[in-house]
């Protein structure tokens, strides 16, 4: 069951996208979502800056995706799986639900950024019917460059 976050899962947010990232902690740049809290969390739901995602199996959140509706289209990030639920399809069922959130507020594309390191989640994306849009560097605190893809998916209007 895939719900829309309150407010009082900032925890299990948290929890989901740290249990999905952690693998990425010892990389050359270990992931900034690593570094957030259930403070910055719960600040940006309280005041309306993201909204979340929750995939529910047997009272437990297995999966997390992120989100900011913005002028054209609503930006998703930090797309969470559980690494014991991966393969399962949790995080194609996140994705369809923030299509049906978009079409529902008329906002008719999709946008992520990921890192082109990271093949599997760009073929994620791709296999979703998302496409690469754009190539950016992103500079690190530490100056460490990182080499990432926006990907967008473009939604039928009905």
């Amino acid at each position: 069951m895939i719900l829309l976050a309150k407010l009082s899962h900032a925890e299990e947010i948290h929890r989901t996208m740290l249990a999905a990232f952690e693998e990425y902690r010892f990389s050359n740049a270990p992931s900034s979502a690593l570094e957030e809290t259930v403070d910055t969390i719960a600040s940006s739901l309280r005041n309306g800056e993201e909204k979340a995602f929750l995939f529910w199996r047997e009272k437990k959140v297995i999966g997390v995706v992120r989100f900011k509706e913005q002028k054209e289209h609503v930006y998703f990030f930090r797309l969470s799986v559980r690494p014991e639920e991966r393969r399962r399809g949790v995080a194609r069922q996140l994705i369809a639900a923030l299509e049906r959130y978009a079409a529902s507020r008329r906002l008719f594309t999709l946008q992520c950024q990921v890192r082109l390191s990271v093949a599997k989640n760009i073929a994620l994306y791709e296999q979703n019917g998302f496409y690469i849009s754009d190539r950016t560097t992103v500079r690190k605190q530490n100056g460490t460059r990182i080499e990432t893809v926006h990907m967008t998916k473009e939604l039928m209007q009905k």
